[in-house]
C-alpha cells in the first residue's frame, strides 16, 4: 500500500506548537503484503514462525526477515517462555504482538450514543465509556466529542496512542474524514480534521456498517473468514447494509447505499411522507415510541425516560403485548433480510446490531421468517461474535485497519510527529 505524503499544519495551543495529523482512508481489507500477513498471524495469540509461515504461505525466510523488522518497529515481541523444550536457535522462538505498549483510540458516533474504547493491537478492547451525542450542532458536536476522547485517552498514559478511528452512520468521505449524517442533521461535518487535531493522531474515518463488514474479516473470531462474499445486515437506530468480498469489504465510490425506505408493508409514517419504510419500523427509537403509545411500557421509567430496553425487560417478565410487538419486528427482519440476501445472493449473512441482540428470543422469528421469505436454497446466515459491541468493535477495526494493511509504513507515519 501506497501511503500518501504526510502534510503537517502546525498551530500554537497553550503556547506550544501542535501537529495536526492527516486524514488517511480506513484499509477494510485483507492486506497481501508480507509484514501484514506476519502480524495478522499472530492477532489470536503467540505463533511460532514454522506455523506463521504455513498460515500465511510464505517461505520462512521470508517470515524471518518480516519478524524482524517488525520487532525493531516494536509491533512485535519474542517470547522466549514459550520456546519448546530442545528447541536450538532464535527462530524457534515464537513471536506475538507487543499488545501493553501501545494502543488505538476507537469512536464509534450513533445518532442517540456515542462509544469511545481504547484497545490493543490485538483488537481487544481496554475499556470504554459512553455519552449522549451532542444533538446541538455539528461543531459543537465533533469537538465535544473529540475532547471527550482526549480526557478519554489520558487514563492509559502508560501506553502509546498511535491511531484514531471513527465509524459513523452516513455518508462518509474517507479521503477527507468529512461526513453528511441526516439523522443528526450533519452536513459536511469535519469529523476526521477536528478528531486529528484534538487527539494529534492518525485518524480513519469509515461508514459504520462497512467497518462492522470489517471487523468480521479483521479482528479475531471464532468464524473468520477471508473468502467468497458475504451481506452485513446491521439494525439498531439505522438501517444498513455492506457486502464483502474475498476478503475486501466493498466500498462504494459515492457512499453506502441505502436500505432505510425498503417497504415492509407496516402502516408506520417515515419523514420521507410514506408508510412502512424499513428503519422507520424496525429501528429501536420508532418501537420504543410505539410500545410507549400502546401502553406496553411508560414513557418514564421512575426519573428518567424509558427506553428499548425497558420493552426487552417487559418482554422477559411476561409482558404478551411486549412479546408480539419484538415478534412482530424481529419477522419484519428475517423477511427483509431474506429479499436483500436474494438479490445479492452472498455466500454468507451476518446479522449485526441490537435489533437482533438485545432480545434474544426474537431470532427464532427472524429465522423463520428468513427461511420462509426467501426463495433460494439454504444459506450459512449467523449473529455477528462481536453481539452487542458491534459499534465498537467497528470503531476498533477501523482505527487498526490502516496498521494491519501496512504496518511498517503506519509505525512510520505515527512516528513522524513526535
Amino acid at each position: 500500500m501506497s501511503l500518501p505524503t504526510l502534510e503537517r499544519s502546525v498551530s500554537r495551543v497553550s503556547g506550544r506548537a501542535r501537529i495536526q495529523r492527516p486524514v488517511i482512508a480506513p484499509e477494510l481489507r485483507i492486506a497481501d503484503n508480507p509484514a501484514a500477513a506476519v502480524l495478522r498471524s499472530a492477532t489470536g495469540g503467540p505463533v511460532s514462525r514454522d506455523n506463521a509461515a504455513r498460515t500465511t504461505g510464505l517461505s520462512i525466510a521470508t517470515v524471518n526477515r518480516q519478524v524482524s523488522a517488525l520487532l525493531a518497529a516494536g509491533l512485535l515481541r519474542e517470547r522466549p517462555d514459550l520456546t519448546a523444550s530442545g528447541a536450538v536457535g532464535r527462530p524457534r522462538v515464537p513471536f506475538d504482538i507487543d499488545h501493553e505498549a501501545y494502543l488505538t483510540i476507537g469512536i464509534h458516533i450513533g445518532a442517540a450514543v456515542t462509544k469511545i474504547v481504547a484497545a490493543d493491537l490485538r483488537g481487544r478492547i481496554l475499556g470504554g465509556l459512553a455519552i449522549a451525542t451532542p444533538q446541538t450542532g455539528q461543531e459543537f458536536a465533533t469537538t465535544t466529542i473529540a475532547r471527550s476522547a482526549k480526557a478519554f485517552l489520558q487514563r492509559w498514559h502508560r501506553r502509546k496512542a498511535l491511531w484514531a478511528g471513527v465509524a459513523i452512520g452516513g455518508r462518509v468521505d474517507p479521503l477527507t474524514g468529512v461526513v453528511d449524517h441526516p439523522k443528526l442533521e450533519w452536513r459536511g461535518a469535519q469529523v476526521g480534521s477536528v478528531l486529528g487535531e484534538v487527539l494529534e493522531l492518525p485518524v480513519s474515518v469509515a461508514p459504520h456498517v462497512e467497518a462492522m463488514a470489517g471487523s468480521e474479516l479483521l479482528l479475531p473470531t471464532s468464524d473468520r473468514r477471508e473468502n467468497g462474499s458475504s451481506l452485513y445486515f446491521y439494525v439498531r437506530e439505522t438501517a444498513g447494509v455492506a457486502v464483502t468480498l474475498d476478503g475486501r469489504v466493498h466500498t462504494p465510490s459515492n457512499g453506502p447505499g441505502s436500505i432505510a425506505h425498503l417497504p415492509t408493508g407496516s402502516n408506520v409514517e417515515c419523514s420521507c411522507g410514506r408508510r412502512g419504510c424499513l428503519e422507520v419500523t424496525v429501528g429501536d427509537r420508532s418501537l420504543h415510541s410505539r410500545a410507549v403509545g400502546r401502553g406496553i411500557i411508560p414513557a418514564h421509567n421512575g426519573t428518567a425516560g424509558s427506553t428499548i430496553a425497558d420493552l426487552y425487560r417487559a418482554a422477559e417478565a411476561g409482558s404478551e403485548p411486549a412479546r408480539e410487538l419484538l415478534a412482530e419486528r424481529a419477522t419484519i427482519l428475517g423477511h427483509t433480510v431474506a429479499m436483500v440476501r436474494d438479490m445479492l445472493n452472498p455466500d454468507r449473512v451476518i446479522l449485526g446490531g441490537q435489533a437482533f441482540t438485545g432480545y434474544r428470543p426474537a431470532i427464532a422469528h427472524v429465522a423463520r421468517a428468513f427461511n420462509q421469505g426467501s426463495t433460494l436454497p439454504p444459506t450459512d446466515i449467523r449473529i455477528s461474535g462481536f453481539g452487542g459491541k458491534v459499534q465498537e468493535f467497528a470503531a476498533v477495526v477501523t482505527s487498526l485497519s490502516v496498521l494491519y494493511a501496512d504496518p511498517l509504513a503506519a509505525i512510520r507515519r505515527t512516528s513522524l510527529g513526535d
